[in-house]
């Protein structure tokens, strides 16, 4: 927004920034705010501090304090502003997704060189996970969490036996070789400090950012169900939930959202394994010899790509999901029309050992469950792959539909980066970081309530 168009939506920030704000106990806190907000929406190249300030009018310091230094809770303001997202958006489902913040140095807090999808590859980078509420026609962030690596975490630094206390770095912790081209094993040749020096260099780092002492490494998934929970305690529930494979493959998130009693429709990956859905395990015979054996499948589990080619792309049935969105330039040649694919729909029993043994109420038999494919015409085999726990009646329509329903979070981290300045915040301490991004999903809910109660109002991107 121009200064003009803002100037027209006053009287709505104002009375939207009092509702956001009202949790923080002194007034000058919710007049800063409020000026952050017109900060993160004012055109401009760069939604750091400084520059922010510069349009403002007003001392970068103010700024700097009020994000960093200041005593109110992000979190009050979090719960405010996902509150209100879910009266806004009326929801069909929640998305979890995660995002990358490339950065130059290596002060920032928990920055690492780890895989980003913002990025496409390994690079130095800052990694959040993300809560998202969606329609076909809006959608807002519910919250945020940075992810902590292992190279941020000193329980992950393993001791002389090669050991690690974080019993999560413990179960993915990898032998110390890699790949060359060639996909032969090779040895690292990087030098490792000695353990104390290690430990000593975290500590130091996450003094210097002010990481808490209870925020340790563990697995994007896990921090999705600390959010999901949190989002519980605020009284916020997902009609469904829906994530990428990164999340869809791992049976423990899965099981999660079905002890919590959520519904979900997620991605997975082609060699996910699974057994047909009327696989039923059968007696072993007992040896004489210890425990009587439980009850087994008489056949291994197999991989869903190869349960799909058994069935046949001749099986799959053209599904229109939603309507093409219009180019975002007009000399675009893209066409328009719906967006549309060939389907098919498999009732499978996922398999999982891990997650197996902690279901006695099921007899060690993890619950069918629908596997979504998509496989287009010509192609040898298929392209993607979906699990689902919607009840056995669903229709295929209703599968595609809502398995195609995270595309609206890629609308969220765009608006969010190219015209809200989620990834500007040049500080380093990890409240700093948490209140940037808390505000910039403010200032993005305050858009899209402009866009959702006057689609023609003054002020709009």
């Amino acid at each position: 927004m121009d200064e003009g168009a803002l100037a027209r939506v006053r009287e709505r920030l104002l009375e939207f920034g009092s509702e956001m704000f009202a949790g923080l106990p002194r007034v000058d806190q919710r007049e800063t705010g409020v000026r952050y907000l017109r900060g993160l929406m004012l055109d401009g190249r760069r939604k750091s501090m400084q520059p922010m300030a510069a349009r403002l009018g007003v001392d970068h310091q103010q700024l700097q304090q009020f994000l960093t230094s200041s005593t109110w809770d992000a979190a009050v303001v979090r719960r405010r502003v996902a509150t209100s997202a879910v009266q806004v958006v009326t929801p069909t489902v929640w998305v979890v997704d995660d995002t990358g913040f490339a950065k130059d140095g290596t002060a920032s807090a928990c920055v690492a060189r780890q895989y980003s999808g913002t990025l496409g590859k390994v690079g130095n980078c800052q990694i959040a996970v993300s809560v998202h509420a969606a329609t076909d026609t809006a959608s807002a962030v519910l919250d945020w969490r940075l992810f902590v690596p292992e190279s941020w975490d000193e329980t992950c630094v393993p001791d002389e036996a090669g050991k690690v206390a974080n019993v999560h770095a413990r179960r993915l912790r990898r032998q110390p070789v890699t790949l060359d081209e060639a996909g032969k094993k090779k040895p690292h040749v990087r030098k490792q400090l000695p353990r104390e020096e290690q430990i000593a260099q975290i500590l130091r780092r996450r003094a210097a950012s002010k990481i808490p002492d209870d925020q340790r490494y563990r697995p994007k998934w896990l921090m999705a169900l600390e959010m999901i929970d949190e989002l519980a305690g605020w009284h916020l529930y997902p009609p469904l939930l829906t994530a990428d494979a990164g999340y869809g493959q791992v049976a423990e998130f899965r099981q999660g959202l079905r002890d919590r009693g959520i519904r979900f429709i997620m991605a997975t990956t082609s060699t996910t394994t699974a057994q047909s859905g009327d696989a039923e395990p059968v007696e072993t015979a007992y040896a004489g010899v210890g425990k009587h054996p439980a009850p087994r499948y008489p056949h291994p589990a197999r991989s869903i790509k190869a349960l799909a080619l058994d069935h046949g792309a001749g099986q799959a049935t053209l599904v229109h999901w939603r309507e093409r969105l219009p180019a975002a330039r007009t000399d675009s040649d893209r066409g328009t029309g719906t967006l549309s694919g060939h389907f098919f729909a498999l009732r499978v029993r996922p398999a999982g050992r891990t997650v197996r043994e902690g279901l006695p109420q099921h007899g060690g038999v993890l619950p069918d469950c629908w596997l979504l494919v998509q496989w287009p015409p010509g192609q040898d085999e298929p392209t993607d792959y979906w699990l689902s726990d919607l009840p056995p009646d669903t229709s295929l329509t209703d599968l595609v539909l809502l398995a195609k329903s995270r595309w609206r979070i890629e609308h969220d981290y765009r608006e969010l980066k190219t015209g809200l300045g989620l990834d500007h915040f040049e500080g380093r301490s990890w409240i700093g970081w948490h209140r940037h991004v808390t505000l910039a999903a403010a200032a993005q809910l305050f858009l899209t309530q402009l866009r959702l109660t006057d689609p023609k109002a003054a002020g709009q991107p």
